[in-house]
C-alpha cells in the first residue's frame, strides 16, 4: 500500500497549496491512502468545515487535528459529522467527534487512522497517550480487523514522540510526529517494521515562524511584550509530509522517505515512487 502523510497544513497559502497538488500527488504515485492534519488551516488557528470538506475534495481520506483543534467554534459542530474528520483520541469521554476510525483505501485495504496528542509541555493536557494507543489496538489490532494502522502523533517534546513509535512498534504500520512543523531527518524504520518520523513538518510558508508572519513572534521573543496578533505567513508555500509504502502481507512499513516540494527547502520526492 502506498500512503502518504501531510504535515500541519498552515493558513490560506498551505491549504492551498495542498488542495491544488494533492491530486496530482494521488495520480502520479498512484497513492493507495492520504493523511493531512488540518489544525493549522484557518489563518493559523483550528480549521472550519469548508476547509475540512475541500481537503477530503482534494484527495485526502482522513484529516486530523490536534491542540488547535477547537479554535474554530464551528468545529464542536461538526466534528461528529464526518467520519474522516479526527480529533485527538485522549480527549476525555465525552468529547464531540472521534479519535480513531478504520477506512477502506483506494486498494481495499482496512486502514485504522488514530489521532494522539502527547502531553509533554501541551496544553491542555489530556489523558495518557500510551493508555489510549493502547486501547486503540487492542480495539482493532493489526493484522486481524486492520491491514494498516497510522498514528498522528501531536506532540512538542521529541522524547515523548519516540517513545511513543517504540511502545507502538511491531503492532503500528506508521507513526508521524505533528505539531512542531519542521521536518526532521530521522524517517526510519523501527527494530520492529514501524515507519517513524518525529516530525513530518507543515505544509506553509517556511518564510516564517512555524508559519506565522515572523514580525510579531520576533517582536515578543525580544520585547516579551505583545504589540499584535499572530498572522499565518502569506508567501508560496512548502509541501512537506512523509511517503511509506505499507506490506500487504504483514501491514509493516518496507520503505519511508520525506517528501518535500515547494520553493523554500531542498525538495525531495521519494525514489521508490
Amino acid at each position: 500500500m502506498r500512503f502518504l502523510f501531510l504535515g500541519d497544513m498552515v493558513g490560506k497559502t498551505g491549504r492551498t497549496a495542498v488542495w491544488e497538488r494533492l491530486p496530482g500527488l494521488i495520480s502520479d504515485f498512484k497513492l493507495d491512502f492520504v493523511v493531512v492534519n488540518g489544525e493549522n488551516a484557518a489563518g493559523g488557528f483550528g480549521i472550519t468545515e469548508d476547509i475540512y470538506l475541500s481537503t477530503i475534495d482534494a484527495g485526502a481520506d482522513v484529516v486530523t487535528t490536534g491542540n488547535h483543534v477547537w479554535d474554530q467554534k464551528e468545529a464542536v459542530g461538526f466534528a461528529g459529522r464526518h467520519d474522516q474528520f479526527l480529533r485527538p483520541a485522549n480527549y476525555p469521554a465525552g468529547t464531540p467527534g472521534r479519535g480513531a476510525n478504520l477506512f477502506i483505501a483506494r486498494n481495499g485495504a482496512r486502514v485504522l487512522v488514530a489521532n494522539i496528542m502527547g502531553r509533554v509541555f501541551m496544553h491542555p493536557e489530556l489523558d495518557d497517550p500510551f493508555n489510549a494507543g493502547e486501547a486503540i489496538l487492542a480495539s482493532c489490532p493489526l493484522g486481524e480487523q486492520a491491514d494498516a494502522i497510522i498514528f498522528d502523533f501531536h506532540a512538542e517534546a521529541t522524547s515523548e514522540k519516540q517513545c511513543f513509535g517504540h511502545f507502538v512498534d511491531g503492532r503500528a504500520s506508521v507513526v508521524v510526529g505533528t505539531h512542531t512543523h519542521v521536518p526532521t531527518a530521522d524517517c526510519q524504520i523501527l527494530n520492529g517494521g514501524t515507519g517513524y518520523m518525529s516530525d513530518a513538518g507543515m505544509c506553509g510558508d517556511y518564510d516564517s515562524s512555524l508559519g506565522m508572519e515572523k514580525e510579531e513572534p520576533l517582536n515578543r521573543f525580544i520585547s516579551k511584550m505583545p504589540k499584535g496578533r499572530f498572522e499565518a505567513a502569506s508567501g508560496p508555500a512548502t509541501i512537506c509530509g512523509l511517503a511509506v509504502e505499507i506490506s500487504d502481507r504483514t501491514g509493516l512499513a518496507e520503505k519511508i522517505a520525506p517528501l518535500r516540494l515547494g520553493p523554500r527547502l531542498s525538495e525531495t520526492v521519494p525514489s521508490f515512487w
